[in-house]
């Protein structure tokens, strides 16, 4: 069973041993895990970004279900292309999990970034835009696509001092993820 592993974590300096933790804990789970970088992409080509986005494409149709890092990144929320990835597979009715190794409620995170107030009975943001408040981790639409194909968003007790390096989240998906493919 393949995996693909969406995330932030091929911006990081240590991008490539990264992925290849994550896909060692998949096969000691006895799952493939398909890592963005293993796609063999020339980044001076003119048409790289396209390389890219196709080569992740055809991972994500060949792949069984998605496991994606969905810790905020460079902002209060997810990364964006992390969100699309989540999106699409969800949209192909594939199983899917992610974790994020920031607990913390949505509106919470946004108060960290700018200021947020209370107006008539909604939390406003310092442009006056409303702030999502369910009390959810990440945005209703993730949170429920996980629900609805997959399993809840998965998030340590408490947030681990290395965001980016603490892979205890993801190994909780790898385990639900082995134990729901395997076991067909």
């Amino acid at each position: 069973m393949k995996i693909y592993l969406a995330g932030p974590d091929v911006f990081l300096p240590d991008a490539v041993e990264i992925g290849r933790r994550k896909a060692a804990i998949c096969a000691a789970h006895g799952l493939t895990g398909l890592y963005p970088l293993d796609n063999a992409i020339d980044l001076t080509a003119p048409d790289a970004s396209r390389q890219i986005f196709c080569g992740n494409e055809a991972m994500m149709d060949a792949a069984d279900a998605i496991i994606a890092n969905l810790t905020p990144f460079r902002g209060a929320g997810a990364d964006p292309g992390t969100v699309y990835e989540l999106g699409y597979m969800a949209g192909r009715r594939k199983f899917c999990l992610a974790y994020s190794n920031d607990g913390a409620v949505y509106a919470d995170r946004v108060g960290r970034f700018m200021e947020v107030t209370s107006e008539d009975a909604r939390l406003v943001d310092a442009q006056g835009l409303t702030v999502e408040d369910f009390g959810l981790v990440e945005n209703l639409m993730m949170i429920h696509a996980l629900e609805l194909h997959g399993c809840p968003l998965v998030t340590p007790a408490t947030m681990p001092i290395d965001v980016w390096h603490d892979l205890a989240a993801f190994e909780t998906c790898v385990r639900m993820a082995a134990a729901r493919l395997i076991a067909k």
